[in-house]
């Protein structure tokens, strides 16, 4: 059975007609077209489908689309503002922490939700922060120092 929502995502509204068992990540990727938010595990283990629902990181593989109606989810596409890079993004080009990519984009949004609440966060609070972000090119150790680095820019 479908029914009409509708999803504030990077601050624009989008109604969309959707079963109600399908999840937030196949509405954004499938209907909306926010493809940046990945499909990795699809089962809550990788986090590559991490997005921020009202400023905290959750996987969108395991939040049904009818749970997010009301909040405001931000995918990696909305970190762009008047085409430029959000600091993070280019810290993480700077730094080499982008390798295959796919895993980026939530690393990204866990750091962004870190540096949120935590403006000068310690190696340890980074660490634990994309503690549920696996990238299986890079050994963190780049990720870690392109968000030490974009906290301090």
């Amino acid at each position: 059975m479908k029914q009409l929502i509708t999803l504030k995502v990077n601050g624009e509204p989008y109604e969309v007609a959707v079963d109600t068992r399908r999840t937030l990540l196949e509405v954004l990727r499938i209907d909306i077209g926010f493809t940046g938010t990945k499909e990795g595990c699809d089962v809550g283990e990788c986090g590559s489908c991490t997005v921020l629902m009202d400023g905290k990181p959750v996987l969108a593989c395991l939040v049904l689309a009818m749970d997010a109606r009301g909040k405001d989810i931000l995918t990696i596409e909305g970190l762009t503002a008047n085409g430029e890079l959000h600091p993070l993004q280019k810290a993480f080009v700077e730094y080499g922490a982008v390798q295959c990519g796919f895993c980026t984009p939530g690393i990204i949004l866990s750091a962004k939700a870190l540096l949120d609440r935590t403006p000068q966060p310690s190696e340890e609070q980074v660490k634990t922060a994309i503690a549920g972000n696996f990238c299986r090119c890079t050994g963190y150790n780049k990720i870690v120092e392109a968000i030490l680095a974009a906290a301090k820019s």
